[in-house]
C-alpha cells in the first residue's frame, strides 16, 4: 500500500498577524522607554587586583598551583594545604598554609618555596608564609580534582 501526497502549488502565503499592545489609559501612553537608561549609565566596576578574581590574587593562586607535593602527585592548592591568601594594595602577600603532617619531610623547604614563588608574581612586593597546624589538614580539604587524581572519587 502506498501513501500518496497531494501537492498544491500556491502563489503566496498570508503573513500571520503581528502582536499589538493596546494602551487603555493616557498615563501608560506617556511611558518612556527608559528602562535601559540606568543600566547604560552605570560605569563598569573595576575589580581590585588584590581581591579574589583580581589579577594579582589569581596570579598568586596560579603560582601556588604550580607547586606539587613531592609525595602526592597533586598541587598544594588542590591538595587543600593553602588555608588563605591575603594581598594588600601595596603588594604585601600573606599565605596561610599547612602541611599534611607536622613530620612532613618538606616541612622546612615547602614554606620557603611557597614564599619564593608568591614573591615572584608580578605585583607582589613582599611575600610572607605563615605555617599553621590548626585546623589540622585532612583529606576532606582536597578539591574534587585532587580526589579524582588520587582515585578517591
Amino acid at each position: 500500500m502506498s501513501d500518496r501526497f497531494e501537492i498544491e502549488e500556491v502563489e503566496a502565503v498570508a503573513s500571520p498577524p503581528k502582536a499589538r499592545v493596546v494602551m487603555e489609559t493616557d498615563s501608560a501612553a506617556e511611558r518612556k522607554r527608559d528602562y535601559l537608561a540606568g543600566f547604560l549609565a552605570q560605569k563598569p566596576q573595576v575589580d581590585s587586583p588584590v581581591e579574589p578574581g583580581g589579577a594579582v590574587y589569581d596570579a598568586i593562586i596560579d603560582a601556588l598551583k604550580e607547586i606539587y607535593d613531592p609525595e602526592i602527585p597533586v598541587n598544594i592548592y588542590d591538595l587543600g594545604l593553602i588555608y588563605g591568601v591575603e594581598v594588600t594594595e601595596d603588594g604585601h602577600a600573606v599565605v596561610a598554609m599547612t602541611l599534611t603532617t607536622p613530620n612532613c619531610p618538606v616541612a622546612e623547604s615547602m614554606p620557603a618555596e611557597v614564599e619564593m614563588r608568591v614573591g615572584s608574581v608580578p605585583g607582589v612586593g613582599f611575600a610572607e608564609v605563615n605555617l599553621v597546624w590548626d585546623p589540622p589538614w585532612d583529606p576532606q580539604k582536597m578539591s574534587d580534582e585532587a580526589k579524582l587524581e588520587l582515585g578517591m572519587l
